[in-house]
Formats: C-alpha cells, sequence, structure tokens
C-alpha cells in the first residue's frame, strides 16, 4: 500500500513540477496524453491575440463548463413531465448556489453558439482552411451543427412554456418536408415530414417520451460525439502544422517586437532551419500561460453574467395555451423567419444549400496565397465590406417589400403551391446572395474574392433575419416596431 501511495506522489510530482530544461519542458508535452494535442514547440505568431482572439478556446472551454455543471444539475433534475418543471424550481429556489450554476449552463450554452459561429468567422476570413486543411473545416461545420443541436436538446428541458412552444416550433420546421409532398401530391407514399417529427418527438405533439429523448441526446449521444469530434479536431491542427500563419510570419513578428529593416533582412538570410528555431518557441511555459488566461477571462465573464442575470423560467408547460409570439430559440430565428415564407424552403431547402456551400467552400476555393492573411488582404476587405453594404441592403429592401406588399399570395391567391415553395422571399435572397458572388468571381477572376462573397452574405442574411425575428415580430409574427404596439389579449 506505501508502494502505491509513494507512486502516486512521483507521478503527480512529475506532472506538476516545473522543468528545468529545454528537452524537460519538451518532454511535458510528448510524454502527457493531455499535452501531446500541443507540438513542443510553437510559432510565436500562434500567440498573438489579434490573429485567434481565442476563440477556440474560448468555445471549448464554455463547453467544458457545460458539462461540469451539467453533471451537478443533474443530481436534481428528473426527466419526466410530473417533475421536470418542479426539480428546476428546487434549482433554482432551494438548491444552495443552484440557481447560479444553472444560469451558468444557460449562459455558457448560448455563449458557445455564438462563439463558435465567431470562431468560424475567424477561421473562414483568415483563410485557415486552405493548405489542404479542408477536413478539419469540415469537422468543424459539423461542430457548428452538434453545438446548436446540444442547445436545442437541452431547451425544452425546464418543461416550461418557452421550452415547450419552442421545441414544438423547432419540431414543425423539421416537419416542413410535408409542405413540398402535400404540393406533390405524394404525402400518402412518401410522408417524410411527418417521419421525421415522430423521430424526433417520439409521437405527434411534444410529450413524456419528446422529454425522455431529448434528455438522453442531451447528456449523452450529442456530448459524446461533440467529445469524439473536438479531440479529432484538435488532432488535425496539431497534425496541419498547428495553426494557420502567413508566409510572412516572421516578419510580422520581427516588426512587432521593433525590429528594424536591416535586421529582419539580416534575418531572411539565414538558412529555414535557423528562422524556424528564431521564432519558435516552448509551449512550456508559454502556451499554457495563455490557454490558463484565456480560461480565467471566460470563467470570470460567465461568472459575473451568471450572478446578474437570471436563466428565464416561464410558467409550467400548457399545451392548451399556446405563446403568442411562439418563437424558437435566437439561433433558430432566421429559420423561422424563412419558413414563415415556405415551411419546406425555409426549414429544409435554405438550411441543407447553406451547410454544402459550407462544406464545399475549401474544395471550390484553392487560392492558398491567401492563408493565415484576415480578409485576405487589401482586395478582400474591399469585397467583405461591398458584400456587407450589399447583403444589408438587399435583406432589408426585401423586408421592407414582404412586410407592407405582402407575396405571391396576397396577390393572386389561386397561385399553386409548388411555386410558393420555388419562388419566395427566401429562395429570392439565396438568389441574389448567389448572384452577387457569382458577380465578384468574374469581376476578379478568384475563387477566393467569390468565397469572401458568399459567405458574408450569408452571415449578414442570418443576422438580419435573426434580428428581425427577435425585435420586430410579435403577435401572429406580424410586424412592430416595439413590443408595446402588440395588442393586448
Amino acid at each position: 500500500m506505501t508502494a502505491v501511495i509513494n507512486k502516486l506522489k512521483l507521478l503527480v510530482k512529475r506532472f506538476f513540477s516545473s522543468p528545468q530544461t529545454n528537452r524537460d519542458r519538451s518532454r511535458k508535452f510528448t510524454r502527457n496524453f493531455f499535452l501531446h494535442y500541443h507540438s513542443a514547440r510553437i510559432h510565436k505568431h500562434t500567440l498573438k491575440p489579434s490573429y485567434t482572439w481565442g476563440l477556440g478556446l474560448i468555445a471549448f472551454y464554455l463547453f467544458l463548463v457545460e458539462v461540469i455543471t451539467g453533471i451537478l444539475l443533474m443530481f436534481y433534475y428528473t426527466p419526466s413531465i410530473e417533475r421536470a418543471y418542479a426539480s428546476i424550481e428546487d434549482i433554482t429556489f432551494v438548491v444552495t448556489a443552484g440557481a447560479f450554476v444553472r444560469n451558468m449552463h444557460r449562459w455558457a450554452a448560448h455563449g458557445m453558439v455564438l462563439v463558435v459561429i465567431l470562431h468560424m468567422m475567424r477561421v473562414f476570413y483568415t483563410g485557415s482552411y486552405l493548405k489542404g486543411r479542408g477536413f478539419n473545416w469540415l469537422i468543424g461545420v459539423l461542430l457548428l451543427l452538434l453545438t446548436l443541436l446540444l442547445s436545442f436538446s437541452g431547451y425544452l428541458l425546464p418543461w416550461d412554456q418557452l421550452a415547450f412552444w419552442a421545441v414544438t416550433i423547432g419540431s414543425n420546421i423539421a416537419a416542413s418536408a410535408n409542405e413540398l409532398t402535400d404540393a406533390l401530391g405524394i404525402t400518402h407514399l412518401i410522408d417524410l415530414g411527418s417521419f421525421i417529427k415522430k423521430l424526433l418527438l417520439g409521437g405527434n405533439s411534444v410529450g413524456h417520451d419528446t422529454l425522455i429523448r431529448f434528455y438522453l441526446l442531451h447528456i449523452i449521444f450529442l456530448p459524446l460525439v461533440m467529445v469524439i469530434l473536438i479531440g479529432v479536431h484538435f488532432w488535425r491542427i496539431r497534425k496541419d502544422g498547428g495553426l494557420t500563419r502567413p508566409d510572412n510570419a516572421d516578419e510580422i513578428i520581427l516588426r512587432s517586437e521593433g525590429a528594424s529593416d536591416k535586421e529582419i533582412e539580416q534575418k531572411s538570410s539565414l538558412t529555414e532551419l535557423e528562422r524556424k528555431s528564431d521564432q519558435l518557441i516552448l509551449s512550456w511555459p508559454g502556451a499554457l500561460w495563455v490557454e490558463a488566461a484565456v480560461f480565467t477571462f471566460t470563467l470570470a465573464i460567465l461568472c459575473v453574467i451568471s450572478f446578474f442575470f437570471d436563466a428565464p423560467l416561464k410558467d409550467i408547460a400548457n399545451p392548451a395555451v399556446p405563446e403568442n409570439p411562439a418563437k424558437s430559440p435566437w439561433y433558430f430565428l432566421g429559420l423561422q423567419e424563412l419558413v414563415s415564407y415556405s415551411a419546406f424552403t425555409g426549414g429544409i431547402g435554405i438550411p441543407l444549400l447553406a451547410t454544402l456551400a459550407l462544406i464545399s467552400i475549401p474544395y471550390l476555393d484553392k487560392e492558398d496565397r491567401y492563408i493565415g492573411i484576415w480578409f485576405s488582404g487589401k482586395l478582400g476587405r474591399k469585397v467583405t465590406l461591398n458584400s456587407f453594404i450589399y447583403a444589408i441592403a438587399v435583406t432589408i429592401l426585401l423586408l421592407v417589400f414582404v412586410i407592407n406588399l405582402g407575396w405571391i399570395r396576397n396577390w393572386l391567391p389561386a397561385t399553386p403551391q409548388i411555386i410558393l415553395i420555388f419562388i419566395n422571399p427566401g429562395s429570392l435572397l439565396a438568389f441574389l446572395y448567389t448572384a452577387w458572388s457569382l458577380f465578384i468571381l468574374k469581376q476578379y477572376n478568384s475563387s477566393r474574392m467569390a468565397a469572401i462573397a458568399f459567405f458574408t452574405c450569408m452571415l449578414m442574411g442570418f443576422f438580419m433575419l435573426t434580428l428581425l425575428g427577435l425585435w420586430f415580430r410579435g403577435p401572429n409574427w406580424e410586424f412592430y416596431w416595439l413590443p408595446s404596439q402588440w395588442p393586448a389579449y
């Protein structure tokens, strides 16, 4: 027994001891399972805050917070429609620090969705999917989808009005394939929408089976897949040579350190091996200190938000009293807006095409010279700004037109539904965004510039539609400038 204790003490001492030589510092990473995701040495450019903003780390830390707080909440939560709401009330009002832990879990989930989106923006606008990194970009897209599903699956668990009707709307979006099969008259043969809805809910409506399915998805299946993909994501970063950096990364670092043109010229005359050794630093303790600082910052911000802002909890779910307006979670409000024009186009067509477009970017864009450069230089910044202005302008103009004048069905009530499925404000926006990217491709003969144009348009469309659903849609999904203008019931 004493020998075992001494062995454990030795292992702990080796893990936490401060290495004295460069060889020992390198071995800290090569001989440790968790630290082995780092290389023993990293380029100084990797630690530049203005390049990555630590977004990947922040997303990972928020996931860890979700796991830890979720496990704590599981001790008190009961996944049944009879006890779910009461157990949330107990956590909030009875359990010591229960409200704070629940707040952290809720806000970390929302924060994770936002940070993962920002991280994808950073990776795209720095061209970090180029030079054979397309597979890791694909993993990143899957992680974004999993993040959305993970957050959505936890939305139902409080079993309050907000959760019940948000999931009801989400399930109706999932069943939107029926609009197409109904229009084609083949629903009796292929009832795809009802199948998807039943698969998601465990029945035709949100109930006990739905709660159990969402609970198991939320605590077992989705986190397990997420952990696997995060591991692959980190592993691919290491195998791809670390974080991306521009070809002139050495010069950028030297200038940031105050080096003169003569010194930079002298450094450039060195051999590649000499230049690498000059710009590489040991990951221990440099990278670990940065990661610890990002973790402390993330946790501090989350604690402050959780202390001052409580996670919402409305009345217990009542299927007989629908919320009006009944809204999905904020990250699905853009889809809800599109679904109000066409269920199939908004709920399946556009999301599927957007996902395929994101996946295909690394395989259509081969201009590796832009890797590691924000917005791909001066021309890219110009294209990004023009695409930003274009997307905002066409989106606002189209929304103003639809809100004030309606659409084809308002003018020609007898219009066949199949026409409205393919010709609606959502499909028109997708066409306008695609047309703009093709215009940029023709004007500059650059696949990278075309990708920037399309990605920026999609991003701004998502933002504008989300903002519209969040702030300007009221009862019956009507447009109102302010909630104070909503009719009283």
